[in-house]
């Protein structure tokens, strides 16, 4: 039925495609770099203390719980309330885990200890019983109820107590961060309930996969809410991503709304965050011990001394976020740091005139001041760099006033420095600061400990070096390439024409050393300026680096900044940076963006193919084979222009009143060039990449069809081909009425599954008479299969117009061939609320509400008709014409609305099943 027709040349075309395919898939889930997260342990046994909630709320809500975390003697102490810390609530998200609270908790409670419990925080979890909210949204805002609920629990345990707090804090991982940020669209919900946010990989832009409108509605209601009010919501929201190990939510969809980064949002990638620097994937980022570390320290900081909970000002939460998460000065956070300090003593002065200055402390027992006079130096340079590779938090780098020598008092430039892995650094541009006379920097008495201060002066012109990328299409053909001959300590490389999320590059440095053999680190910092998203990669040289250049967020189209590879070198070392386009990790982004909407381009492809089919039954009389037809009408110039014009035309006026005077929705090409999301020739490679998926998923369902039969042959009687054609047989109204009953009373797509089962069995059937009835025949070889099968053909039609010949039965296989691929994909996007049933079937037996509902009353009674279809039943309609002709609408309007919406494709999927399955009655 369907290896017969397979074309060599079309096979290899499709095997050429799975090759395309696989390095894009692979780079997404293995071309990142290894897990660098430390594992978070427990030093006392975890335990979770379930928290009883009110009777009415525990009935309204029999799969939810709440639990309070604890470890050894704070559990036991805390199981007598009410209690005396600071709240913080965790949400889990899709298929999430309450005790996944413990590594944050844990931690939280060891830096409690650290100061004998003078301030503490109590770490609430919600047992959202492991729900698929990723995958289904109609629980979502109950979800988002019970958080409220949970939230005015939480604070009655601490009524009475002399710093009770008003407020709680919220961690949300994945789909956990959306509901506390949906929280504020409910009606009687109070803002002053929550004093601070972070969310953990939560896709707050746009679901993963929209697989029902529940949840494209849900996202909308809290974006919407979010870009309307941003100037009124008071708490502090952060948002941490995972970068490229996190292939589930893609980074991009984690930043917050544009129009909603008002003063009290911040947005990054794990990779960015100091004392982090590591990506995480989705399950990692709850348990990496450096992000962790990071965030309790920011949630210590963020303790108001007075209250005994946290600030209430946004300014100071808003600058302990940025000192932990943005940019780190190697210094413990002070909300009033002292600009100016004191540099009395009895240290050592020692005055330095030279341009690069090295030092080596090891056993000082003297404090020692070395200070740079800049009189001279403004003349020939235009920066001033020093770093340190002692990483205490101590002040180390001041800048004397119109002093000569020395100074007693010195502007503290240390809350400039940038805190990096190996070293802590300071660059300084001398025009910004006209008054210092003098750069000093402090070297204090160390014993037993060793490190290096260095400095130099250098003209930006010799240090910044502009290196445009390669092109898009030169497929990694061509490279460019920049030699750093110069011994300096920091270089900065401008990334020109990088900007997009299609582009991607590998970047190798190669670095030569001479004269020394000690071990030299270099550090090379990617740093993106329009989003936190930068990236470190740690080299011991002399030594080859390779880097990955790619993007999370586009550049906005106003934005004019370059983005920097920052190096931090070693002036005994010279350098060959290289950049070439890669081929696969653009192949990479393509998925890795577009991924999602691959459906929706398979099922634009199986439409022109049942279209195609039924076109040939209704001018040849007769079908083609599934590789045939389909290789015939999946084309994509037959689809894409289409979409092309209708975004064209959208950008005129009269065309867009139109539009929305249709009700018509929004086109999801425009809603992906709203995110940046538009690659050029996108449109192209997915039609490609779901045809390539339509062809194999056909070969599948073929042969898996074959196999079934012949496994049927085995096991019972041989079974003959039906006398007649009989559309409505007679346990037909009853199967159809008691899978309708099964679809009212438990759930749309598990009828929808059951319907395809029943469907899959008469064709299995008609496979295993056809095969019985061939092997029972004397078949006459001489003449051509396409002469017999007319022949016969037109004389059984003859002589009797309803009875089902051989010919007819092969005719029609071909035919269902694609109703088999066809209905398969409209089963497979519905099963994920199947999915979600199943696994709260012990709480509810009716899913309510139902995605899948409305679809399955129409489909079941279509899938119904369907399996007793035949060809010679149909090809006489006077439908056939137009249920042959709607298919390639269908098709253009599958990728025009469903390429982003991905629940529209089964609303897409049926027009044309019904318009078949019409055809036997008109």
């Amino acid at each position: 039925m369907f290896l017969r027709s397979v074309n060599l040349w079309n096979l290899a075309f499709y095997v050429f495609m799975v090759f395309l395919a696989t390095l894009g898939v692979w780079d997404v889930f293995f071309g990142f770099e290894e897990n660098k997260c430390s594992m978070s342990y427990m030093f006392e046994y975890p335990e979770y203390q379930k928290i009883e909630l009110p009777k009415k709320l525990a009935k309204h809500y029999p799969a939810y719980e709440l639990y309070l975390y604890g470890e050894g003697s704070y559990a036991e102490e805390h199981k007598i309330l009410p209690l005396t810390g600071i709240p913080v609530l965790f949400l889990p998200g899709n298929a999430g885990s309450y005790k996944q609270v413990r590594s944050i908790g844990s931690i939280a409670l060891r830096k409690a200890e650290d100061i004998d419990f003078k301030y503490h925080f109590d770490f609430f979890s919600v047992n959202f019983n492991e729900e698929l909210v990723a995958l289904y949204g109609g629980s979502l805002q109950k979800q988002t109820k019970f958080v409220h609920e949970c939230i005015k629990t939480i604070l009655k345990l601490y009524k009475g107590q002399e710093f009770a707090p008003k407020s709680v804090a919220i961690i949300g991982h994945s789909m956990g961060g959306l509901v506390a940020r949906a929280l504020l669209t409910l009606k009687n919900f109070k803002q002053e309930l929550i004093n601070l946010l972070i969310t953990q990989a939560t896709p707050h832009v746009a679901p993963v996969m929209p697989l029902d409108r529940f949840i494209t509605d849900f996202y909308m209601t809290v974006n919407n809410y979010w870009i309307l009010n941003a100037q009124h919501i008071n708490f502090t929201t952060l948002s941490v991503a995972g970068g490229f190990r996190d292939y589930q939510v893609r980074s991009g969809l984690t930043f917050l709304p544009k129009l909603s980064h008002h003063t009290s949002a911040l947005s990054v990638v794990s990779s960015a965050v100091p004392k982090t620097w590591v990506s995480t994937d989705h399950l990692s980022i709850v348990w990496c011990k450096q992000l962790q570390l990071t965030t309790i320290r920011a949630f210590f900081d963020l303790i108001d001394a007075d209250t005994k909970q946290i600030t209430q000002n946004r300014k100071k939460k808003l600058s302990v976020l940025n000192h932990h998460f943005i940019r780190h000065p190697a210094k413990h956070f002070e909300e009033n740091p002292a600009i100016i300090s004191d540099l009395t003593g009895t240290s050592m002065w020692v005055p330095v005139k030279v341009s690069r200055w090295t030092y080596v402390a090891y056993n000082e027992s003297d404090k020692i001041y070395f200070t740079f006079p800049l009189a001279n130096h403004r003349k020939i340079y235009t920066h001033a760099y020093c770093q340190s590779t002692m990483l205490d938090t101590n002040s180390w780098i001041f800048g004397c006033i119109n002093s000569t020598s020395m100074c007693q008092q010195g502007v503290d430039l240390s809350w400039k420095v940038e805190l990096l892995p190996t070293i802590k650094s300071l660059t300084l541009r001398l025009q910004d600061y006209p008054s210092l006379s003098h750069l000093v920097v402090y070297v204090p008495s160390v014993h037993g400990s060793k490190f290096v201060v260095d400095c130099e002066f250098f003209k930006k012109e010799t240090r910044s070096i502009q290196l445009p990328v390669t092109h898009l299409f030169s497929f990694g053909l061509s490279s460019r390439k920049v030699l750093l001959n110069t011994s300096g300590l920091y270089y900065t490389l401008e990334l020109l024409n990088f900007g997009q999320i299609y582009q991607a590059f590998k970047l190798n440095v190669v670095s030569k050393c001479s004269g020394t053999k000690e071990e030299i680190t270099s550090i090379y910092k990617l740093h993106i300026p329009w989003s936190y998203e930068d990236s470190l990669t740690i080299a011991q040289v002399p030594s080859s680096t390779e880097i990955s250049l790619k993007l999370h967020i586009a550049q906005p189209e106003n934005d004019s900044h370059v983005a920097l590879l920052k190096m931090y070198t070693s002036s005994d070392c010279q350098y060959e940076v290289t950049v070439k386009t890669s081929f696969s990790q653009i192949l990479g982004q393509v998925v890795r963006f577009h991924g999602g909407a691959l459906p929706a381009y398979v099922m634009s492809s199986v439409l022109l193919a049942h279209g195609g089919q039924l076109y040939s039954l209704f001018s040849a009389g007769y079908c083609l084979e599934y590789a045939a037809i389909l290789d015939k009408e999946a084309k994509p110039y037959k689809v894409d222009p289409f979409v092309i014009m209708i975004k064209f035309l959208l950008g005129c006026k009269w065309f867009k009143e139109l539009w929305d005077l249709l009700l018509l929705p929004e086109l999801d090409a425009i809603v992906l060039t709203s995110q940046s999301m538009c690659f050029p020739l996108v449109s192209l490679i997915l039609f490609l990449f779901g045809t390539c998926i339509a062809y194999w998923s056909g070969l599948l369902s073929c042969a898996s069809v074959r196999l079934l039969s012949s496994l049927w042959l085995s096991l019972k009687r041989p079974s003959e081909l039906p006398k007649d054609v009989r559309i409505l047989s007679p346990d037909l109204p009853f199967l159809t009425v008691a899978l309708l009953v099964i679809s009212w009373a438990t759930c749309g797509a598990l009828a929808i599954l059951l319907s395809y089962l029943c469907y899959l069995y008469k064709i299995v059937h008609l496979q295993a008479s056809l095969i019985n009835f061939k092997s029972s025949q004397s078949v006459n070889t001489k003449h051509s299969r396409r002469s017999e099968k007319k022949s016969n053909h037109y004389k059984d039609s003859a002589v009797h117009p309803l009875r089902v010949s051989a010919a007819d039965a092969e005719d029609s296989l071909r035919m269902h061939s694609v109703l088999l691929n066809l209905l398969a994909w409209v089963v497979l996007l519905s099963m994920p609320s199947l999915a979600y049933w199943l696994k709260n079937l012990r709480y509810y037996f009716k899913l309510n509400p139902d995605p899948c509902k409305p679809l399955a009353f129409i489909l079941i009674p279509t899938m119904a008709v369907l399996g007793n279809t035949y060809t010679v039943s149909i090809k006489s309609s006077k439908l056939l014409k137009t249920a042959s002709q709607v298919a390639l609408p269908l098709a253009v309007g599958v990728t025009a609305f469903g390429s982003a919406h991905l629940y529209r494709v089964l609303g897409f999927a049926f027009v044309p099943l019904l318009l078949h399955a019409l055809c036997n009655l008109m």
